[in-house]
C-alpha cells in the first residue's frame, strides 16, 4: 500500500492529498529514509511522521483498505511521540 493512503486509512492524517504534501516536502520517513507519497509500506516498517514541531515513530502492525475509525488505531502502534 502507499504511504499516502496507509497515512490516510490509519487516520493519522485525515486527507490523502495532506499525507501526500508531507511526503513529497520531506516529512514522513519510512525505515530511515524519506519517503515518496507513492513509496510501499509493509508491515513491520517503521515510520516517523514529523507535523508542526512534533515527531510520531510507528511501528506497521497490518495492512487493510477499508478501516472503521475504531480499527485504524490497529493498523499501527506508537514507539514514540
Amino acid at each position: 500500500m502507499r504511504v499516502d493512503k496507509f497515512l490516510k486509512n490509519s487516520r493519522i492524517i485525515k486527507r490523502r492529498t495532506v499525507a501526500k504534501e508531507a511526503a513529497d516536502g520531506g516529512r514522513i520517513k519510512l525505515n530511515g529514509k524519506v519517503a515518496k507519497a507513492g513509496d510501499e509500506v509493509r508491515v513491520g516498517d517503521i515510520m516517523e511522521i514529523a507535523l508542526g514541531s512534533r515527531v510520531t515513530t510507528i511501528r506497521i502492525q497490518d495492512i487493510r483498505d477499508n478501516v472503521g475509525k475504531q480499527e485504524a488505531q490497529d493498523l499501527y502502534e506508537i514507539i514514540n511521540s
